[in-house]
């Protein structure tokens, strides 16, 4: 079970933060009952929209502002206004008047140039479309003239400046319900939202530029934030350090369970990616009729019959190993079923906080047993889609650090009946970390990942070369071979995550999950403990 953690004051103040809509209407409030007027942010909002149009599109001819009624037209209204200053040709269309209640009403009278409905929009060569006319706050779907303007804008051609997100996106889930517009730019203020990392909104983002508008990072103190983009610094601390005096076991030992003879591929993936990610021992466990293909494929890891229950309590029984991965092609459901529970109500390991755990890289293997670590992919989710409340119950009542990794089908089969779909995705993958103790990785192209405790890091870093047979294997073995080595669950699973599309992006397109394996280039920090 993993144990909860306070959360890094230092991820609270780098940026790596992501806010909910509702978050950032709060820091606005915040700041300007801190004495920053309303006028004033939105003011510095235009300045920032203005230097992305001309950074990115110096020879517009004509900047087009699309507003809405609300402050994120009047992000709009005053963007105009700036571009006009500048001599370049500017022309505002929106269908409705700024409400009064909002910064965006002075903003739009310190405009003086004409204004039309959106229905009477018509796009030349040479405009720039910048598209104010929904912000974070909105929900529901685009219709009337919205819809219209915004199917018109995405056959255009032009070039899409969105202001904080393009309208029709949900700044929560990411998702549209219905027309939304597409940029190719968006300029959003203090801190990402979910909507700019989460599928389908990344893509219909563009490029995101987070500005600063005078919101103070201070404010984030104010805030329970449990929410990051996943990078370096969600892991870094816990990567495991260099020792000289160490030998194979102290760095770690995973046992990788195969498939049958004609499906060893995954495992062997799986245990090479485990080797490269740092483990100093892996070993292939599988049955009779899987060893010759096995031993014939492999040569740095070591093979071990396991088909029995008797067999596989001989190796829960064997203290040299600290993590297992289980799942990768290995078929045979019902004997799958009896071996996750078998291993998870076995061995169980001192709590991860003790002094002899953290020490544990500087003793001997047999003086100082590591927690065990368990990966959970693959054809574990089909064995437990009947009876996934009894996984639950034995993930919950074990200290094993457990991490499961589905991708959406697999989330669905195991999680349908008890999380919502309709959630945001880091939401659903919270929920499922509650639900089983466990950590979740929901795979995907905006993989997220998430613990019991609330905390949960959307993956930005994996791209479309990453769609191939035997990545998912290769992500459980990374994730596997950084449990060996004594990481937190959490931290492992993010390090896992973004090393993985690390390789990726490094190998580019045509790569196969074999080029990934041996792509897997994970620094420690290189510090002896003391």
């Amino acid at each position: 079970m993993e144990q909860t953690v306070k959360f890094s004051h230092f991820l609270k103040s780098s940026g790596t933060e992501i806010l909910t809509p509702e978050q950032m209407g709060l820091a606005d409030r915040l700041t300007i009952e801190g004495g920053i007027s309303g006028i004033r942010l939105m003011e510095n909002a235009g300045q920032a929209i203005k230097d992305v149009v001309l950074k990115f599109y110096p020879e517009t001819q004509r900047a087009v502002v699309l507003c809405g009624p609300g402050n994120n037209g009047g992000d709009g209204y005053v963007v105009a206004r700036l571009l006009f200053e500048l001599g370049i040709e500017t022309a505002i269309f929106c269908n409705e008047n700024p409400r009064v209640s909002t910064d965006a009403a002075p903003a739009a009278e310190r405009w003086r140039g004409p204004v039309d409905l959106l229905e009477n929009l018509k796009i030349r060569q040479g405009d720039v479309i910048i598209d104010a006319m929904f912000g974070a706050g909105f929900r529901g779907k685009l219709e009337g003239g919205y819809a219209t303007c915004a199917e018109k804008v995405n056959k255009s051609g032009a070039p899409v400046i969105a202001v904080d997100l393009p309208s029709g996106l949900n700044g929560l889930t990411g998702s549209a319900d219905g027309a939304s517009i597409i940029a190719d730019h968006t300029v959003t203020f203090f801190r990402k939202k979910p909507c700019h990392l989460l599928y389908p909104g990344r893509q219909l983002c563009g490029r995101v530029h987070v500005a600063d508008i005078g919101v103070s990072p201070r404010i984030i103190d104010e805030f329970f934030i449990n929410l990051f983009e996943n990078n370096e610094l969600m892991f870094s601390a816990e990567l495991p350090k260099a020792i000289t005096d160490t030998h194979k076991y102290q760095r770690g030992a995973v046992g990788v369970f195969s498939g049958e003879g004609n499906a060893t591929g995954a495992a062997r993936l799986a245990a090479r990616a485990a080797a490269r990610a740092g483990a100093g021992a892996v070993t292939l466990l599988g049955p009779q009729n899987a060893l010759a293909t096995i031993a014939n494929h492999v040569t740095s890891a070591m093979v071990r019959e396991v088909e029995t229950m008797s067999a596989l309590h001989e190796v829960l029984e064997d203290t040299k190993f600290s993590a297992f991965v289980i799942g990768p092609a290995f078929g045979r459901l019902a004997l799958l079923r009896a071996f996750v529970l078998a291993i998870l109500a076995g061995r169980q390991p001192p709590e991860h906080g003790s002094e002899t755990i953290r020490r544990a890289h500087r003793v001997d293997a047999g003086t100082a047993q590591r927690p065990l670590g368990l990966v959970l992919d693959a054809d574990v989710f089909s064995a437990f889609a009947e009876t996934p409340e009894i996984l639950f119950e034995h993930l919950k009542s074990t200290t094993i650090r457990a991490v499961l990794t589905p991708h959406e089908g697999e989330f669905k089969r195991l999680f349908d009946k008890y999380i919502d779909a309709n959630l945001a995705k880091h939401e659903q993958a919270r929920l499922a970390a509650k639900l089983t103790g466990a950590v979740i990785v929901f795979k995907g192209a905006d993989t997220v990942i998430a613990a019991p405790d609330g905390r949960a890091a959307i993956n930005a870093n994996g791209g479309p070369e990453l769609a191939t047979a035997g990545s998912g294997d290769v992500l459980a073995g990374i994730i596997g071979g950084l449990l060996a080595q004594g990481m937190p669950a959490f931290e492992a699973a993010a390090a896992g995550v973004w090393h993985h599309g690390d390789a990726g992006a490094k190998l580019g397109p045509r790569l196969i999950a074999e080029d990934l394996a041996d792509a897997i280039t994970i620094i420690a920090p290189n510090k002896q403990e003391k």
